[in-house]
């Protein structure tokens, strides 16, 4: 088999485990989940499950890691003379709409990470897992990185915060309350410290 087949295979079972334990999160609660079931649900061993995620938690924010690898490939994408934070700001719009936000199983799962300690670890782990991806772009674009260079990881860790935060206020607003208008305002909002 070649390498190629073997990824997207691999990448087709880690999609089916996740898209398990979504479902199995939003049928029965997130309490009421197993690992087993997910596995069972994926068709997969316990030990394959294993292989791919540390724990169903994991599995049911994979999609969450997902967005955020297309976050940082698109800030890598970005002009490179565009200031960092301007960088950060039109990769997050670009990546919102792109991908939208009317997905309901997403906004579920979003409301589930609100409800249960262990998701809103686990988020914070997957956004922190990129920080240092995204401190890298930030560090390549600005012409201060060498003298301040806390100052790029400074800027990861607010942006990604900026994110999160703007999604939870976003399900607070009104029904019809654009998300590329919540992430716009907190992004403004925490750019300023920043120019």
């Amino acid at each position: 088999m070649g390498a190629g087949l073997r990824e997207r295979k691999k990448s087709a079972t880690r999609q089916a485990l996740h898209e398990a334990a979504v479902a199995l999160s939003i049928e029965h609660g997130l309490d009421k989940v197993t690992v087993e079931a997910i596995a069972d649900a994926a068709e997969v061993s316990r030990r394959t499950f294993s292989n791919y995620f540390a724990s169903k938690e994991e599995a049911l924010l994979y999609g969450d890691q997902l967005r955020i690898r297309l976050l940082v490939d698109a800030v890598r994408d970005r002009p490179a003379a565009e200031p960092p934070w301007a960088a950060l700001t039109g990769a997050a719009l670009e990546v919102q709409q792109r991908l939208g936000a009317r997905d309901p199983r997403w906004v579920t799962q979003v409301r589930m990470v609100r409800r249960h300690p262990a998701l809103a670890a686990q988020q914070v782990s997957t956004y922190a897992s990129m920080e240092d991806e995204l401190t890298a772009e930030i560090s390549s674009r600005a012409p201060w990185s060498a003298q301040c260079p806390v100052r790029a990881r400074l800027m990861a860790a607010a942006f990604l915060a900026s994110m999160r935060v703007a999604v939870q206020d976003w399900l607070d607003r009104p029904p019809g309350t654009q998300l590329a208008d919540v992430m716009r305002e907190a992004l403004t909002e925490m750019g300023a410290a920043f120019h």
